[in-house]
């Protein structure tokens, strides 16, 4: 972990200055924990960067994060930009800046907390105990594969995987599966495509050389059924771009909440990287103080483990998100008659302040 850690902060659009604050009270926790050095710079992205500037993503804010050890973004965009060209929208500047630091792996975990066990629409004996992570090749396959033809009766796209490709994103499931429960699962269709056919030869391959982590293979179809049927299985999900966007979906779902969701997305060495939430910029509740800020703070905590290699910090974070949910802290998106409704910034520093606590416990 470096001396001196800086972090590029992009608040965005909507909620996003809510949930950020409250994420600058986490880090600021941790930092006077364990006497950490952290420095952090905001920058412009999104609908708030084109009012300003007239971009997306200006290039004193890309600047910013590729000197910086992580990068947080909380959300972009709205209806006051939706009629812009396609290229010129808020969420062209998130894309701009995953392709910018060369991020390829999107890390998408799925944990149910038991306070809030009985939020997910499954059966609490089937969601008990689940923690999966969905490992998202995020620059390949379908959704950038070469030709894309489209006329008034016939379209047509194509799904392109290279050895290289698969290689590296097994490569990064693999190394975070041995920090877990040391289990790999690839998802593909190689009963159908030729794709899926190398992407299991090649999977399979890599898996060689960590003869200390478990590999399975798995049809998309059927680990879209088993997810929903018994999602304790899994530890992590690796796939591809096309399977790995809807199955992490599909995860997601299995905690209740999308509010609660952190993501990261990787690039090559497995520093930097970014680090945000998976929901929207929710405009309609902006402002009022009623936006989740649990999934922006679990964020955190992803990138002191993933980014920053400071998997205690992490584990601290996560704790005390616990230790709040066990008291009842909900936003509306999470309160079922349990507890009580809270404020964003009241969730921020109640978590803020449980850090302290396990500071001095421990």
């Amino acid at each position: 972990m470096p001396k001196k850690i800086m972090i590029a902060l992009l608040p965005g659009d909507g909620i996003g200055p809510e949930i950020m604050a409250e994420a600058v009270k986490i880090i600021e926790a941790i930092a006077a924990r364990d006497g950490l050095r952290i420095a952090t710079h905001e920058g412009l992205i999104g609908g708030a960067a084109i009012d300003q500037t007239g971009t997306p993503l200006p290039d004193d804010t890309l600047k910013l994060c590729k000197k910086s050890h992580a990068t947080l973004l909380a959300a972009v965009g709205g209806p006051k930009w939706e009629n812009l060209p396609q290229a010129q929208k808020p969420e062209a500047g998130l894309l701009a800046l995953r392709k910018g630091l060369k991020a390829f792996a999107n890390l998408r975990p799925a944990k149910i907390f038991p306070a809030l066990a009985s939020a997910s629409t499954l059966k609490h004996e089937v969601v008990e105990g689940v923690d999966i992570l969905v490992v998202r090749e995020l620059t390949g396959g379908i959704y950038f594969g070469k030709p894309r033809k489209k006329n008034e009766t016939k379209a047509s796209n194509t799904m392109v995987y290279s050895k290289p490709e698969i290689e590296r994103i097994a490569k990064v499931a693999f190394d975070i599966a041995r920090a877990r429960k040391k289990k790999v699962c690839s998802v593909d269709k190689a009963n159908v495509l030729e794709v899926s056919q190398l992407w299991r030869e090649v999977v399979t391959e890599v898996g060689k050389n960590y003869s200390d982590v478990q590999l399975s293979h798995m049809y998309v179809d059927n680990c879209a059924m088993q997810l929903v049927r018994n999602p304790s299985q899994f530890d992590v999900i690796v796939t591809e771009n096309l399977f790995g966007d809807i199955l992490s979906d599909e995860a997601a779902m299995l905690t209740g909440s999308i509010g609660m969701l952190p993501s990261a997305s990787m690039g090559e060495s497995g520093k930097g990287g970014i680090f945000e939430p998976v929901h929207g910029s929710a405009p309609d509740i902006a402002g009022q103080q009623k936006a989740n800020p649990y999934g922006m703070i679990l964020s955190v905590a992803m990138m002191f483990r993933h980014a920053l290699g400071n998997a205690a910090a992490a584990d601290t974070i996560e704790k005390a998100v616990e230790m709040v949910l066990a008291e009842g802290l909900r936003t509306p998106d999470i309160y079922s008659g349990e507890g009580r409704i809270a404020a964003t910034s009241e969730i921020g520093t109640a978590v803020a302040q449980a850090i302290q606590r396990i500071g001095v416990e421990s």
